[in-house]
């Protein structure tokens, strides 16, 4: 179908403040755009947030905790990572979407700052990740929440570490993850596919951007063909946990969200996929999170 007319003005906007394809800028100017962009969306107001820093193996790592309400006890818990390629993005980008997480499940959500590449290359937002899941997991109580009611989401890059850190627990035997949502994930670097041909420019994220963030990030070619890195490269992906995966139709990528609930579903794996018609990378509407956040709601009783 034609753009939806909320993508349509979402891409107008995007035009009218000078957003520039990140393949055209340097790293430093594509953080800075980032940032700029995300201070324009201001966050719902919940009753609590948290900051708190971990150890992990590249460092400390930030987290930010939102809380539905102050008497929080055995809440169920939302693990979220960031978008921008693994490579721009902080707790500030995605502040506004964890506190629609929060308020909306309502759930406490951990929010994580995963060491960015090119300065920290591959695996290090994978295992920043998985670190902190581990953690939010083994201190739930601590933190007011309920281990056995985890879940991991992540948007983009971010929804490629969620299902990331889904294979790592499986094959590391810990933490028990629930459930799983990987929105608008990248789960391949393969950038022949339909939807990475049909929406290279025009539609927000490009094909020379997905290049530059993938560029970035590994250390060479022999990592597009790691699991950790490209989850839908994973030989085995039975015994993960159940899925919701959130596609856009003008998106490069829409067939890794489409290949890999299938690769899911043929092992097994519950999923529950949608492609938003009319949809972009960076807008999937209203209607997309309401989905999401029932099928958590499910998920998590």
């Amino acid at each position: 179908m034609p753009l939806h007319p909320d993508a349509q003005k979402f891409l107008e906007q995007r035009e009218r403040l000078g957003v520039r394809d990140v393949a055209e800028l340097s790293v430093d100017a594509a953080r800075e755009q980032a940032i700029r962009l995300a201070a324009l969306t201001p966050g719902e107001a919940v009753a609590r947030v948290r900051d708190l820093e971990i150890p992990g193996a590249y460092g400390a790592i930030p987290l930010r905790l939102y809380y539905p309400r102050q008497d929080a006890a055995a809440l169920p818990i939302l693990v979220f990572f960031h978008g921008g390629g693994w490579v721009v993005g902080t707790l500030e980008t995605g502040d506004a979407v964890c506190r629609a997480w929060t308020n909306a499940v309502p759930c406490l959500v951990v929010a994580v700052n995963y060491h960015k590449a090119p300065e920290y290359k591959f695996p290090a937002a994978a295992e920043d990740a998985y670190t902190a899941t581990q953690w939010a997991s083994e201190h739930a109580s601590e933190i007011g929440g309920d281990a056995a009611r985890l879940a991991v989401c992540g948007q983009s890059a971010g929804g490629n570490l969620a299902a990331v850190v889904a294979l790592m627990a499986r094959d590391r035997g810990a933490p028990h993850i629930a459930f799983q949502i990987p929105w608008v994930p990248i789960t391949d670097a393969n950038f022949e596919t339909t939807s990475y041909r049909d929406n290279a420019v025009g539609y927000g994220l490009t094909r020379a951007g997905m290049i530059w963030f993938w560029e970035h990030y590994v250390n060479g070619p022999e990592d597009y063909k790691n699991p950790y890195a490209a989850p839908l490269r994973a030989q085995d992906l039975s015994n993960l946990p159940p899925a919701f995966i959130a596609a856009a139709e003008y998106d490069p990528l829409r067939e890794d969200a489409r290949a890999y609930a299938d690769a899911l579903r043929a092992a097994g794996v519950p999923v529950e996929f949608h492609c938003y018609a009319g949809m972009v990378h960076g807008w999937l509407g209203a209607q997309a999170f309401a989905d999401a956040v029932n099928a958590l709601c499910r998920a998590l009783g």
